[in-house]
Parts: structure tokens; C-alpha cells; sequence
């Protein structure tokens, strides 16, 4: 009898005609899945892949110039109601999906498509772990980390599903070995933390930096991400943190 197949988290990444369905609609679909080893350690498993699906609308050329995805190449591809709930719900063995900014993906792939699967954002999760990034997109990520094991050409080109899929397999892996399932859960359910101020006076600055009046002129901000830091940051000085940049000791903890 054959080992028992582990449980896995399955990345995704989609490729579309645009971001906003039901007006657009998916072109392409990759997955790469992450599991827990023996030794307690997560790692990227199995080879991964990729769908072409049919839209059943043209491609806008905006769109086209990103994934170079053509009319032509997804012309005879099946329909994604085909497709997607094979690739998305691999149950029981999965644990959950994860993608880079995860709440794109999830306008697309809904609960009735994934089970009602719990979804992990390493976008958000990364923002929590590694906040001295000098950004949070995939790449930058690829680039500032060097994740190891990964394998230059298979992330390549960008913008296409698999390669996209596979580098943020190794964001995710990294995470999993850092924080358990149930907190990245939890950090993606809320909307980012995010560690540096995005615009205005203060651009660049940690938001324990800024002055209480520019704090306060963030917690109407349209962003849910900016108001729920600077909520967040309210709550710390309420709580009886100092303003200013983090203390030697603070570093140290």
C-alpha cells in the first residue's frame, strides 16, 4: 500500500480580462502546493501546473499586454465552472488556499468552487513578518528574500499563472515555518498592517513615528488597510506605547 498522500495548503494565481467579475473573467489558472514534512517543516510538493481556461469574452489589449494571453490561445480551453473546483478543492487533503494578495483570487474562486476553504494572503502575512521589505509584491519579495531552493526559470515569465503560483509558494513556505496555519489565517482575514505610511508628510515613516494629529487624520482614510493600522497604532499609544522609533531594547526583544 502506498503511503498516505500529506495534507497540503494549495497556492494559487489567476490570470483574467480584468479584475472586476462577473465583467471579467479567468484566462488562466496555476497552482503550486506547499505541505508539511515528516521533520515538522513545510515545503513546496509535487510539480504544480496550470489550466487555460476560455473566457467567453474577448481579451481587452491592457490585459493582453501584461500575460500575452491571446483570444487565440484560450479559444478551444475549457470553461472555468470546468476547471476550477478540480483545482481549488483537492479534498480532503487540503488545508486551505493561499495567493499573493489573496483577495483578487477570491472574487473569482468562491466558496461554492473551493468548499468554503480558508484563504491565506501572503501579501498580508508578509507585511507582519518581514516589514523591513523595501516593498510587498511578489517579486520584490523573490528578490529582496532569495528564497532558497527556488529555481529561477520555473518563476519565469511574470504575469503568467504557474510561475506566479510557484514564487509565492516559497513566500509561503517561508511564513509556514515562521507562524503557524491558524495565525496566517488570522493576520489575512484582517485587512493589512501595513508598516510604513503609504502618503503625505509622513510618506516612508513607521507609523509609531508620526505625530498623534497625522494618526488621527488616517482613521477615516477610504483605505480599510491605512485605517486599520492607524487604528491599530491608536490602540498601542492608548495602551501605553511611546511614540518615536523603536527603543535598542525594543530591537532586542
Amino acid at each position: 500500500m502506498p503511503p498516505p498522500q500529506p495534507q497540503i495548503i494549495r497556492v494559487i494565481d489567476l490570470e483574467t480580462t480584468g479584475n472586476a467579475p462577473p465583467a471579467h473573467a479567468v484566462l488562466e489558472i496555476g497552482w503550486q502546493d506547499v505541505a508539511l514534512g515528516k521533520d515538522g517543516r513545510w515545503e513546496l510538493y509535487g510539480e504544480g501546473g496550470s489550466i487555460l481556461v476560455n473566457p467567453g469574452r474577448p481579451i481587452p489589449p491592457i490585459t493582453m499586454a501584461i500575460h500575452h494571453i491571446r483570444d487565440e490561445d484560450v479559444a478551444d480551453a475549457r470553461w472555468w465552472h470546468d476547471v476550477a473546483r478540480p483545482v481549488l478543492d483537492p479534498w480532503p487533503r487540503r488545508i486551505a488556499l493561499a495567493a499573493h494578495r489573496a483577495s483578487f483570487e477570491e472574487q473569482f474562486c468562491t466558496p461554492s468552487l473551493t468548499h468554503g476553504a480558508d484563504w491565506i494572503c501572503t501579501w498580508k502575512c508578509a507585511l507582519r513578518l518581514w516589514p523591513d521589505s523595501p516593498s510587498f509584491s511578489n517579486q520584490v519579495l523573490r528578490y529582496w528574500r532569495k528564497p532558497e531552493g527556488m529555481i529561477h526559470e520555473r518563476g519565469l515569465p511574470i504575469h503568467r499563472a504557474f510561475p506566479d503560483s510557484y514564487v509565492t509558494a516559497h513566500h509561503l513556505r517561508d511564513q509556514l515555518n515562521e507562524a503557524s496555519v491558524a495565525q496566517l489565517i488570522e493576520w489575512s482575514k484582517a485587512p493589512g498592517l501595513l508598516p510604513r505610511v503609504r502618503y503625505g508628510p509622513d510618506r516612508g515613516k513607521e507609523w509609531r513615528e508620526i505625530e498623534e494629529e497625522s494618526l488621527i487624520g488616517f482613521l477615516g482614510d477610504r483605505d480599510p488597510d491605512i485605517r486599520f493600522t492607524a487604528e491599530t497604532e491608536m490602540a498601542r499609544r492608548r495602551g501605553g506605547g511611546h511614540v518615536g522609533r523603536m527603543t535598542p531594547q525594543e530591537l532586542l526583544l
